[in-house]
């Protein structure tokens, strides 16, 4: 997935955009096509385009990102069933590992951002296993029946927006492929946080989420931007542990990032 960095500002200008202000929600297929006409009128004074309105115009309803959505349960768990069916130890484990081998990279990322090692670590292992699953969604159509779907669409249209505008500049195929909620790369950035947190982490001029890192100077910049402070503790009662929950909102995700973080950096 090629995507460039963008101003914060971007992303205030995707959260500007209301789901379907003249377009109602649904909560089955039936009204999805419907509902995809007045959405792109919502798009295109956004500032979408050709490209992204035309592959607006042809995504599918996605009966399994539904399915997904209303079936989560990990984040219910007590935090040593989560730990348990996630894999903490071996994410912690794998991850001592990879911090040793790639010792300078790491350094490099707390330099430039200020995030320790053992949290991004935590976050690429939680996410997709250090790569090893990304996804097996079409990331378009997940956002769309998300975006439509009367749930959560109010949260889901930016990063609906953000997909589109990445398609319309080529910054993203529309045949991309990624997680269930339409997460993309290595750490499942949402398409308008990609779109406005994308970093080129190896130095070759572009910045795709499915390179690691690209995805891993990105989850830093992100956590940064979000308001990370540099050299202070992120456990339980700090400032930094409230930034991990501009990660994920689930108080258990955020606790084990903040466990396996400080056993990996130790």
């Amino acid at each position: 997935m090629l995507v460039r960095t963008l101003a914060v500002s971007a992303l205030i200008a995707l959260a500007a955009v209301g789901p379907g202000r003249a377009a109602s929600c649904g909560n089955n297929a039936s009204g999805f096509e419907a509902w995809k006409q007045s959405f792109a009128q919502e798009a295109a004074k956004a500032g979408v385009g050709a490209r992204g309105l035309s592959a607006l115009a042809q995504t599918s309803y996605s009966q399994a990102t539904i399915n997904a959505d209303r079936g989560q349960k990990s984040f219910k768990y007590s935090y040593e069933k989560f730990c348990q069916v996630r894999g903490c130890n071996v994410i912690v484990a794998q991850g001592r590992q990879r911090k040793a081998q790639s010792a300078g990279f790491y350094a490099s990322l707390e330099q430039a951002y200020g995030v320790p090692a053992g949290v991004i670590i935590a976050i690429h292992g939680m996410e997709t296993g250090f790569g090893r699953f990304m996804g097996d969604s079409n990331v378009l159509n997940a956002t769309t029946t998300l975006t439509y779907d009367c749930r959560r669409p109010q949260f889901f249209a930016p990063h609906l927006i953000g997909a589109l505008k990445m398609i319309d500049r080529g910054m993203m195929s529309p045949n991309a492929i990624g997680a269930k909620h339409g997460e993309l790369g290595h750490t499942q950035f949402l398409p308008g946080n990609a779109y406005v947190y994308g970093r080129d982490g190896n130095g070759d001029g572009r910045v795709d989420l499915n390179n690691q890192a690209d995805a891993l100077a990105s989850t830093a910049f992100y956590l940064r931007k979000k308001g990370w402070r540099p050299g202070e503790s992120y456990q339980p009662g700090t400032h930094n542990f409230n930034v991990l929950k501009e990660w994920n909102a689930a108080s258990v995700y955020q606790q084990s990032l903040a466990v396996m973080g400080a056993q990996i950096d130790g």
